[in-house]
């Protein structure tokens, strides 16, 4: 995968989402000034290191003209770092856009409808990435499975693109932005 410019260096610290309150991963807001050195406002595929251990992903937009992405448990084992600590991440924008991880219920859905998941094998990654965004975004159940059988039904039609999606998430702040950071815990008495 080639690259497609000079790494960006900063700082970030590693916050845990409030919602699920049990979870065991962090996730990282970029800087202003290291957002804009970005390609994109929207989506950008990177290869990084954060606390020097190596990890590739896609920098989600925060609908504030920034980008986060999520921090797994197992990267920050690698890292040494736990959520609340301040972090070095050197990220190398991508030119390609890494492929999306696609859900199990979109798989089986596309699986079962021939004509639609035909259209899905020619869509580009990017593409891709905003069905299954639009499909996912949805806050209840009920409009998940609404949306599927949507997708599969425009899909099948020969459509490519999700209508009226907001890659940048400034318009349409609809799922785009990092999740609700938990409160910092308290410092020790005496610290």
């Amino acid at each position: 995968m080639t690259r497609a410019s000079d790494p960006i260096r900063c700082e970030t610290t590693l916050l845990t989402p409030a919602i699920p309150v049990s979870a065991r991963w962090a996730f990282a807001v970029l800087s202003g000034a290291a957002s804009g050195r970005l390609p994109s406002r929207g989506l950008v595929a990177v290869d990084g290191t954060l606390a020097g251990a190596p990890f590739r992903t896609t920098l989600q937009p925060d609908g504030a003209g920034s980008h986060w992405f999520k921090v797994s448990s197992a990267l920050m084992r690698a890292a040494d770092v736990a959520a609340g600590d301040t972090v070095t991440l050197v990220l190398t924008p991508l030119a390609e856009t890494l492929e999306p991880a696609v859900p199990v219920d979109v798989r089986r859905a596309l699986a079962g409808h021939g004509a639609a998941h035909a259209q899905w094998k020619t869509l580009t990654p990017a593409q891709r990435r905003d069905w299954i965004h639009w499909i996912t975004s949805g806050k209840q159940a009920a409009t998940r499975v609404k949306r599927l059988a949507t997708a599969c039904d425009m899909l099948a039609s020969g459509k490519r693109r999700a209508c009226c999606f907001d890659r940048s998430g400034r318009y349409s702040r609809g799922g785009m932005g990092p999740p609700e950071a938990a409160p910092s815990p308290e410092p020790a008495h005496g610290a």
